[in-house]
């Protein structure tokens, strides 16, 4: 099955990388993440449950347009905790319920220019032959120490048969939403079709879901994960 096809951002704000990123998700109840939700976005469902995503990866080559990636500020792990939501339009997108960044004047900066939730973290980022390991603890804002270790291995690329509907659901997300002085904004990323691989899950300690408000989450997460895709991210607008 294909994914969605992007949108056409033809005038980007800023280029990223999103590379090594793994994709842990859980199901989690319509209603309790609904009541999360600022006013004009619904919760999406898939298969009746609302579904939770742990997002850890390494952002490079960050920069707006023109100018060229700066050493040390556009190079940064992240990690985030998202769910699914469409809009009053019926367009389907991504909310954060918090965003764990190791550079603070990216933190700072999208925090009072775009009202995402943004934490200051120590972070890292490490790759050994098939192995990733990402390592999460929040300085600032708190609750400090809020925390995220998590070890995966990067298994071969899904076959065809593999990409299917849930696995779109998840990952082939283009569209961002924010509330910045009341009101409701969105914003597109462009990229191309996730290359995703199998994934296994050596060990995971985390408590970023517990410090977003969410009630812990039940069992074992279901996994994918990617070696990285170029992104074009456009304007906010109403």
């Amino acid at each position: 099955m294909d994914a969605p096809p992007p949108p056409r951002v033809a005038h980007p704000v800023m280029y990223h990388r999103w590379n090594w990123i793994s994709f842990l998700h859980w199901r989690y109840p319509p209603a309790l993440v609904q009541a999360m939700l600022p006013a004009g976005l619904r919760v999406e469902t898939f298969d009746g449950s609302a579904w939770i995503g742990l997002t850890p990866f390494l952002m490079q080559g960050v920069r707006p347009p023109v100018v060229p990636s700066v050493p040390w500020l556009s190079e940064f792990p992240e990690t985030n905790v998202r769910t699914y939501v469409r809009d009053g339009r019926g367009r389907s997108g991504i909310w954060f319920l918090s965003l764990d960044a190791a550079r603070l004047p990216a933190v700072v900066a999208a925090r009072a220019g775009y009202a995402l939730p943004y934490f200051w973290s120590d972070m890292t980022v490490r790759r050994a032959d098939d192995r990733i390991s990402y390592r999460c603890a929040r300085r600032w804002p708190g609750p400090r120490g809020a925390r995220c270790d998590a070890d995966v291995r990067l298994g071969p690329p899904l076959a065809e048969r593999e990409r299917d509907e849930l696995a779109h659901f998840l990952t082939a997300r283009y569209r961002l939403f924010s509330v910045v002085l009341g009101r409701l904004v969105a914003a597109e990323a462009e990229h191309v079709e996730w290359p995703l691989h199998r994934a296994e899950l050596l060990h995971l300690d985390q408590d970023l879901l517990p410090s977003a408000g969410l009630p812990p989450p039940d069992g074992e997460p279901l996994l994918h994960a990617s070696v990285g895709v170029p992104v074009r991210v456009g304007m906010w607008h109403p």
